[in-house]
């Protein structure tokens, strides 16, 4: 009996760290889309990825947009989804150790610049839903309040996401009608500087207890038994990221980069 009793403590346990929010179904607008990966660009670059472009692009074919932003120095937010200007600029300089006014100056593949969170939304105009990706940084909260000051003045339909659940939670406590969603992957795809327990219990959505997400965006791989079960128990399911219709699974949403799959299915 002792040991039946363990046994179920520890199941109720584990539920408790994995279970989604329990709203999820509100959020029926965002389901059965597909999400153009940093709006519709090239695999050369030549349309560059998160740049206004490839945004306009992506919204004036009908589909929907995932994009990343972060901070500068002087606190401004911008689209793009490394820390560095390494793979585009050659300058191993972190994005939040410069003002913008510099980052302005650096032109991207393409000759597009990196745009402000807001050039992005003025160039979407609500014309499709948008996947907002939250780069965690060296100051999180100050960025969570910044960029959902700018979004409740947004006419569109936008949800968040981030790998970081310190965000996520930020939003279930301060915007909790704001669908929200908790980006994983496998322990080797994690970053290098995430430590291993860390790692692991991420990519079983095992912390889900402190932000319970409204949709688990999950890479293109085998998804643990822990990952599906939260999916029964109502998380969005959502892939990242599909390079072919073949990898559309029973997933509800569909990042996706270098094809064109239909808007919605």
């Amino acid at each position: 009996m002792f040991i039946l009793i363990i046994l179920l403590v520890l199941v109720l346990l584990f539920l408790f760290l994995i279970a989604p929010s329990r709203e999820a179904g509100r959020f029926s607008q965002f389901q059965g889309r597909t999400y153009a990966h940093r709006g519709l660009y090239s695999e050369n670059q030549s349309i560059t990825e998160n740049t206004l472009e490839a945004f306009d692009k992506a919204a004036s074919l009908g589909y929907g947009i995932e994009l990343d932003i972060r901070f500068t120095k002087d606190k401004k937010i911008v689209v793009f989804h490394d820390n560095t200007l390494t793979r585009f600029a050659g300058k191993d300089i972190r994005i939040d150790e410069m003002e913008y006014a510099e980052l302005a100056g650096i032109l991207l593949p393409g000759h597009s610049h990196i745009p402000l969170f807001t050039e992005v939304l003025d160039c979407v105009r609500g014309r499709v839903p948008l996947i907002v990706e939250i780069k965690n940084g060296r100051n999180d909260p100050e960025l969570c309040a910044s960029a959902l000051a700018i979004l409740q003045k947004y006419d569109g339909p936008f949800c968040i996401e981030s790998f970081d659940p310190r965000i996520v939670r930020w939003f279930k406590k301060n915007a909790p009608d704001i669908c929200r969603g908790q980006l994983a992957c496998s322990v080797p795809t994690a970053d290098k500087g995430t430590p291993r327990i860390v790692a692991f219990a991420a990519s079983r959505c095992m912390l889900n207890f402190l932000s319970r997400p409204h949709f688990v965006a999950y890479e293109l791989t085998k998804k643990p038994f822990s990952v599906k079960l939260c999916e029964k128990l109502g998380a969005i399911p959502v892939c990242w990221t599909s390079h072919a219709l073949s990898d559309h699974g029973k997933n509800q949403m569909v990042i996706f980069e270098y094809y064109y799959p239909e808007t919605h299915f």
